[in-house]
């Protein structure tokens, strides 16, 4: 037996299916005349590096891992938790202008600067921690493995953090083993 009537509350919507091209974002009427962001495509976000604390827009290049459905990786879906590869240019200049040594690459000729700068540099260098060299590799391909910790389809932005530490080996082995799977 039907209990009642569909209300207008307990609607659902179709999902959004966010996909990586130029910026595509309708805006949703919800209850109370809010408003959602509805992210159709996205090619920009927002990453935070964690153990150097800063965050920089960075172009969103391709999903690899999705752990809730393989579908999403091969459709190229952006969604909470989806980890994908980000352009590892803003983050590698921040470096180099931070620490002054040049990430992934052998330093051919020093550029010249002040002794204050230098020192400054030094400064930073020592206080600074050694770089994970799993997110050292990455910076030699101009590639960095990160997580969506937003929901594109909700707020319309593509926001995450670098993958480091245990979690970035962790997935790599995840991804490993899906390229396995792959070849048999």
């Amino acid at each position: 037996p039907q209990y009642r009537k569909k209300r207008k509350f307990e609607l659902g919507r179709a999902a959004a299916g966010t996909r990586i091209g130029p910026k595509r974002i309708r805006l949703v009427r919800v209850r109370g005349g809010h408003q959602k962001h509805r992210a159709l495509r996205l090619e920009h976000g927002n990453f935070s590096w964690g153990s150097e604390a800063i965050s920089r827009k960075c172009r969103v290049l391709d999903v690899v891992y999705n752990a809730s459905n393989n579908e999403l990786v091969r459709t190229k879906t952006l969604v909470k938790n989806a980890i994908i590869q980000i352009d590892a240019t803003p983050f590698r200049q921040w470096y180099v202008q931070h620490y002054g040594g040049e990430l992934g690459k052998k330093a051919d000729q020093e550029t010249k600067v002040s002794n204050k700068v230098l020192k400054k540099r030094e400064a930073n260098r020592k206080s600074g921690g050694a770089m994970d060299p799993a997110v050292q590799d990455q910076f030699k391909t101009g590639r960095l493995f990160a997580c969506v910790a937003s929901r594109p389809g909700q707020s319309g932005r593509c926001d995450g953090y670098i993958l480091e530490g245990a979690e970035l080996a962790f997935y790599q082995k995840k991804m490993q083993k899906k390229k396995g799977k792959g070849k048999e």
